[in-house]
Order: C-alpha cells, then sequence, then structure tokens
C-alpha cells in the first residue's frame, strides 16, 4: 500500500523557496568569488615567478659553450632570489644536468610538454602541476638567451624552477572554509525576512478563508480589510464587491420570496372563506342533483368535485405557509402506532375492501408524537402510493437505533406496487408543485403534498426518504425519534 505524503503548507512552502534562492544566490556569489580570488591570486604568483626567474637568468655571465660546474654556479645562484616563494631549481644543458637541491636528475614536475613550449618560446612557459601526493606546484622554463642583432637566440641553456604552492591553495581553502561557515548564519539570517515574507503572503490569505467560511455559513455581510495596493489587495478588492453584489441579490431573492409568501398566505387566507359557503352550497345542490336533468346533474356534479379540490388546495397553501413563518407547533401525545394507522385507513375508507393495503403492524409499538400531523403524513404517503403506483401498498412498522447507535427511532416503510419512480425525478418529488411524471398517471393532487409530508416529518426530528424496491415501486422510508420533542 502506497501512503501519500501529506502536502507541505503554504507558510512551509513559501519560506523553503526563499531559504532556496537565498542558498543559490549565497552558493553562486562563493563560487564566483573563490573562482575570481583564485584565479587572481595564482596569476599574481606566477607573474611573479615568471618575472623574478627571467630576470635571474639574463643577469647571469655564462660563457659558452657551459661545463658541468659553471651549470651548478648558475642554478645555485638563481636558487638563492627565489619570489614570491622559496623555489627549486634545475639546469639543462645538452645532457648536463644540475639542481639546487642536489640531485642530479631533473624534478620529475617537468614535463615533456612544458619541454616543448619552452622551446618554442624565447620568453619562457609554466604550468601548475601535482605530485604524486596531490600536493601543488608551480612549474616555470626560461631559456638563456643571448642578443644578436636585436634577436633574441637560444644559448641551449634551459632553467626551470619549481615552487610549492601550499601558501596559496591554504589560503583558498581558507576562503573556501570562511564561505561555508558564513553560509549557515547566513541562512539563518534570511529565515527573518522569509518569515516576514510569509506572513505579510499569508495572511490576506488567511482573513480571506476566514471571510469564505463565514460567508459560506450565510453571514452575506462579511468584507475583508484591503492593505496595500498589490495583487492581494485586488483580490480583496474583488472579493468585497462579490460579496457586496451576493448580499444584494440575495436581499432582493428574500424580499421577493417573503412577498411571495405573504401574497400566498393572504390569497388562501382570503379564499377560505367563500371557499367554506361554496362547499356549504355544492353539497346541497349535489343531495339535489338526482332531480335534474343529466346535463345539470352532470355539470352540478363537475363544479362540486373542482370547488373541493380547490378547498384542498387552499388548505394546502395555508399549511405550507404556517410552515414558511415557522408558526406550525406540534401538539404531542403517547400513540399506539398500529392504532393510529388503523384510524388513518379508516377515515379514508382505504380499509373497505375497494383497495389492497398491506399492513406489517407490531403490537405495542408506542411513539410521542403529534397525532395529526402523523395522520396528514401516513395519508399523504398511502393516497400517494395509491394514486401513483398501484396496490397492493405495504405498510412496514418497526424501531431501530438513531445512526448514532443511540435512542430507538420510529421506521415506517410505505411501498407501493407500481412502475417506481424515474431517476430524473427522485431529486425533485418532494419539491412544490411538483408534478411531471411521464411514467405514472397523471396526478390530480396539488402539487404539495409530499412537500407537506416532508416539513411534518422534519418538524418531528425525523427524514423522509424516496426510493424505489428491489421488485420495481416507490418506496418511502420514514425515519423519526420515537420521542419527539416539541
Amino acid at each position: 500500500m502506497v501512503r501519500r505524503t501529506a502536502p507541505l503548507g503554504l507558510r512551509t512552502r513559501l519560506i523553503a523557496a526563499f531559504l532556496l534562492v537565498a542558498a543559490i544566490c549565497a552558493g553562486t556569489t562563493a563560487a564566483l568569488t573563490y573562482q575570481k580570488a583564485r584565479t587572481a591570486i595564482l596569476t599574481q604568483t606566477q607573474d611573479t615567478a615568471v618575472s623574478t626567474l627571467r630576470d635571474q637568468v639574463e643577469q647571469q655571465q655564462l660563457e659558452l659553450p657551459v661545463d658541468q660546474q659553471q651549470l651548478q654556479l648558475s642554478v645555485g645562484d638563481i636558487a638563492k632570489r627565489g619570489k614570491p616563494h622559496p623555489w627549486t631549481i634545475f639546469g639543462e644543458y645538452g645532457t648536463l644536468r644540475a639542481s639546487s637541491n642536489g640531485t642530479p636528475a631533473t624534478s620529475g614536475a617537468v614535463t615533456e610538454a612544458l619541454r616543448r613550449r619552452v622551446t618554442a618560446n624565447p620568453h619562457g612557459a609554466f604550468q601548475r602541476v601535482e605530485d604524486r601526493s596531490g600536493n601543488p606546484y608551480l612549474v616555470v622554463g626560461m631559456p638563456a638567451v643571448f642578443n644578436q642583432g636585436g634577436v633574441r637566440q637560444a644559448t641551449g641553456i634551459v632553467y626551470f624552477a619549481t615552487m610549492p604552492l601550499d601558501a596559496e591553495e591554504a589560503t583558498v581553502k581558507a576562503m573556501v572554509d570562511a564561505a561555508q561557515q558564513g553560509a549557515v548564519p547566513g541562512l539563518a539570517i534570511a529565515l527573518i525576512p522569509a518569515l516576514l515574507a510569509a506572513r505579510s503572503v499569508l495572511r490576506p490569505v488567511r482573513d480571506m478563508r476566514r471571510a469564505a467560511q463565514r460567508l459560506g455559513r450565510g453571514r452575506l455581510d462579511t468584507r475583508i480589510e484591503v492593505r496595500g495596493a498589490d495583487e492581494l489587495a485586488g483580490l480583496a478588492r474583488t472579493f468585497n464587491e462579490t460579496a457586496r453584489a451576493l448580499e444584494q441579490s440575495v436581499a432582493e431573492l428574500q424580499e421577493a420570496e417573503a412577498r411571495a409568501r405573504r401574497f400566498a398566505a393572504d390569497v388562501s387566507h382570503e379564499l377560505r372563506t367563500p371557499l367554506a359557503g361554496m362547499l356549504a352550497v355544492t353539497e346541497v345542490l349535489d343531495e339535489d342533483a338526482e332531480h335534474l336533468d343529466p346535463d345539470t346533474a352532470k355539470a352540478l356534479r363537475l363544479v362540486s368535485a373542482e370547488t373541493g379540490k380547490l378547498a384542498v388546495l387552499v388548505e394546502d397553501l395555508m399549511e405550507i405557509s404556517r410552515f414558511d413563518a415557522r408558526a406550525a407547533e406540534l401538539n404531542l401525545d403517547d400513540v399506539d402506532l398500529a392504532e393510529a394507522i388503523g384510524k388513518t385507513l379508516e377515515r379514508r375508507h382505504w380499509d373497505d375492501g375497494r383497495v389492497v393495503i398491506v399492513t406489517d403492524l407490531p403490537p405495542e409499538v408506542r411513539a410521542r408524537l403529534d397525532p395529526r400531523r402523523f395522520d396528514v403524513v401516513l395519508a399523504n404517503l398511502v393516497g400517494n402510493a395509491l394514486r401513483h403506483g398501484g396496490a397492493p401498498v405495504r405498510v412496514t412498522v418497526g424501531t431501530g437505533p438513531g445512526p448514532d447507535g443511540e435512542g430507538d427511532r420510529l421506521l415506517i416503510e410505505v411501498a407501493d406496487s407500481g412502475p417506481g419512480i424515474a431517476p430524473e425525478v427522485l431529486p425533485h418529488i418532494f419539491d412544490r408543485f411538483f408534478k411531471a411524471d411521464a411514467a405514472r398517471t397523471r396526478s390530480a393532487g396539488s402539487g404539495l403534498g409530499l412537500a407537506i409530508t416532508q416539513e411534518n416529518v422534519r418538524l418531528h426530528g425525523g427524514t423522509l426518504r424516496a426510493g424505489n424496491g428491489p421488485a420495481n415501486g416507490a418506496v418511502f422510508t420514514l425515519d423519526m425519534p420515537l420521542e419527539a420533542r416539541a
């Protein structure tokens, strides 16, 4: 199993980037300084050595051809005047060899490449080499020449000076050590501006995150203090402008919604009184419809039916308005579930055998709830199943633990035997006035039944879910506490 490393925070990344840039700058500066200083030190040393050796060679008074004794005396004389450090001088003339350290052979530091360069250049040549132990040396080769007609002619005598560069290397190493020792304090000092820079960047980001959280919780009056004139300040101004526009839009929507709710409540209230009179009249006329001619009786029954539907719509609007105004209240009582469900079915004449309703009502299941609102919930669910699904309708009652494992819950399931709810309809099944359903017979209700049912369940502290059963058919599951609180 691959374990993912948690991403670094913005503060850590900013500080790390700042320190990385500081380290790169310090390293680059140290490298360039080292290179320049090393070149300058070695150049000065080799220039001094070349110039000194040339002067010493030119001052030698030699008679050609030279013998071994003359060559040895000349080498010893030049060796005494070494600059900038003591050196070892080697002389070569034909097959003759002489050295200032008493060895008969020339130093191994003198390479054949250097000999060829010295032979080709009357002004001499030099190179830097290391011995077998890795110690650095400067080797300078200088031919002895004489002027003939203004032209420098070689005498055949060549002097080689070997000079250790330990002091120069020590100086360069000391510079490197000083740079390395100063890097850690430098990075520690760079940490201070890194923290300040990270704070200056993160503070507006942190303020914006908190403001966004408050905005998400509905605090639309949230604003961010704008500091400075940089990009973060521009982002803060944009956030404030967006929050201001959102607050204005929400306020307008809330005002429009409040007006719509007041309008629905007012209209429902105003319609309630005349509808009561109309219902009374239509009931009287229904009783005398049998004594009228067929066309008049049919029209009368149509008016009576539509008046009843209008009365139901007005009552539903009044009920939903009470929920919107938070004026709905619970009148709790201890209820026997089997008895309450039986009374609901009896009032609607669903137990007279004309429809098939299968119930699974365990005895002695009691709950504390509002009997009237529970009757509305169950009647809406069963009526919806009969109208849109089809018989048989199954009503199952049970109890179980809550989502947190504590406290018993009342679980009621109402399932029909219809084709089920279309997937595109499920998200809107509890929306107000929603009746779009091509798979079922057209609804003759107000479109508020399930919305009112859900509000009643919520008022009891429960939830209502809609879905489809394993063998088709819609299934509504009610989950609410056995002890509802007013």
